[in-house]
């Protein structure tokens, strides 16, 4: 008697390792708050691996803000978005910028971003 034994393959899916990166960071004070211009690469290949979003972290990992972002920006690289009415406790002077891809999730590393009159 033969006996067939089946092996199960486990299947690979792609590994996504590209964190999304920050290139600029401009901010401004304004009468609502604080505004933050945020400049992002990643290499958006379309819905399947996109950047969908950033952060402004406090000191101690506290969410001052976040930016959304509802789709790739395949053939727009690197590119611009911003928040405002951002609240930065008074006398806080460093934030930090953290991205988000939609296939790794919220990233490890952090830039370090100093507000403008905070020097």
């Amino acid at each position: 008697m033969r006996h067939l034994y089946l092996v199960g393959a486990i299947l690979a899916s792609p590994a996504y390792a590209d964190p999304a990166e920050i290139t600029e960071i401009q901010a401004r004070l304004g009468s609502d708050g604080w505004r933050l211009d945020v400049a992002v690469l990643h290499g958006d290949t379309g819905g399947d691996d996109y950047a969908d979003g950033w952060r402004i972290e406090g000191p101690d990992g506290a969410v001052l803000g976040e930016r959304p972002l509802a789709h790739p920006h395949v053939n727009e690289q690197p590119f611009t978005r911003s928040t405002s009415g951002v609240a930065i406790p008074e006398g806080m002077t460093e934030v930090f910028i953290r991205t988000r891809t939609n296939t790794e999730g919220w990233a490890e590393d952090v830039v370090a971003f100093t507000l403008p009159g905070g020097e």
